[in-house]
């Protein structure tokens, strides 16, 4: 097993250090460049939720922490924000807080789709905390398929 933890502000410029972070702790584990795309794309979007939803234009921490075993990735990606207050309406595709901006409200449905496992935990004015995983395939399997 090998584990990482990165905390930062929740600043919009930081998104594509943790999701380049996240990607190069996944390296060796030899996923395939969709693979690790979808990793990328979900971090993204778990991200941008924190800084937008969980902070509000003011100010805060967003907390990576992956770990590695085996072919599985496990990223949990959280902040101290506003919480969630309804997690199942939050989890509806198309549902958004903000419809005055150009939020499409698809942020939980790409992350559920591009990872193996997806889970949301959330205290209205305390934060929220979104738990991925993603299950590479072996690239012995890629080479010879």
């Amino acid at each position: 097993m090998n584990e990482m933890i990165l905390k930062f502000p929740a600043r919009s410029e930081n998104e594509v250090f943790a999701r380049n972070a996240v990607a190069a702790f996944a390296l060796p584990l030899n996923p395939s460049i969709s693979e690790l795309s979808d990793v990328k794309t979900a971090v993204s979007e778990a991200v941008t939720n924190c800084i937008v939803h969980g902070y509000r234009e003011r100010e805060g921490w967003v907390t990576v922490l992956c770990r590695t075993e085996g072919s599985r990735l496990d990223v949990e990606i959280s902040d101290e924000g506003r919480g969630i207050e309804d997690v199942e309406r939050a989890l509806r595709p198309f549902f958004t807080t903000l419809p005055g901006e150009e939020r499409s409200g698809m942020g939980f449905t790409i992350m559920q789709t591009f990872m193996t496992g997806f889970s949301v935990e959330s205290v209205p004015g305390k934060g929220t905390k979104v738990t991925m995983s993603k299950v590479f395939s072996a690239r012995e399997q890629r080479d010879a398929g």
